[in-house]
C-alpha cells in the first residue's frame, strides 16, 4: 500500500494553521485513506466496495429489482449493472424474471453470495480494527456517532446558510 503521505492531514510545520482548522478537510482526507484501506483490502481478494454493499443489502433486506437495488443501494443503475454482472460471474447472486413484470429481473443473493459476503464481513472488520487502532471502544462508538449525527444533519441541510 502507498504510504499515505500525501493524505496525511498534518505534516508538522509544512501545514498552514489555516488548514489544520478546516475539518472538511480533516473528513476528506481520513475517507480518502479509510477508501485507500479498504479497497486494497477487499481487491486482494478480487472484490470490490460495491459488492459488498450489494451483497449486504441483498442478504439484509431481501430480493429485489435491478432499479429498487440501485436506490437501495445509492449505486447508480449504470455501475450497478457491471456490479451484478461480476457478482452473476462467480455465483454470487442470481437474476430470476420477475413473475409480476417479465421485461424484470429480481435479484437474490445465492448460497455462495452469503459465503463471499461472510468473507467480506471478516475483511471489512479487519480493516475497521486497523482504522480504529487509536481509540479504544468508548471512543469508536462515540466517534461512529457524532459523525453519524453530521451526516445526518448535512443530509437534511446540505446548503450553506445565507
Amino acid at each position: 500500500m502507498e504510504s499515505g503521505y500525501d493524505l496525511r492531514f498534518d505534516h508538522g510545520d509544512e501545514t498552514p494553521e489555516r488548514l489544520r482548522r478546516q475539518f472538511s478537510r480533516l473528513a476528506g482526507m481520513t475517507a480518502a485513506q479509510t477508501r485507500l484501506v479498504a479497497g486494497e483490502a477487499l481487491a486482494a481478494v478480487g472484490a470490490g466496495k460495491d459488492d459488498f454493499v450489494v451483497l449486504a443489502t441483498l442478504a439484509e433486506l431481501g430480493p429485489a429489482s435491478q432499479a429498487a437495488l440501485s436506490v437501495r443501494t445509492r449505486i447508480y443503475t449504470s455501475d450497478l449493472v457491471a456490479v451484478l454482472n461480476d457478482l452473476a460471474a462467480g455465483g454470487w447472486i442470481r437474476r430470476t424474471p420477475d413473475p409480476a413484470d417479465k421485461r424484470r429481473n429480481v435479484i437474490t443473493i445465492t448460497a455462495g453470495g452469503e459465503r463471499r459476503l461472510a468473507e467480506l464481513d471478516r475483511i471489512l472488520g479487519r480493516v475497521n480494527e486497523h482504522i480504529m487502532a487509536p481509540l479504544g471502544r468508548d471512543e469508536r462508538a462515540q466517534l461512529f456517532a457524532l459523525l453519524g449525527r453530521v451526516n445526518a444533519h448535512l443530509d437534511r441541510d446540505p446548503q450553506l446558510p445565507g
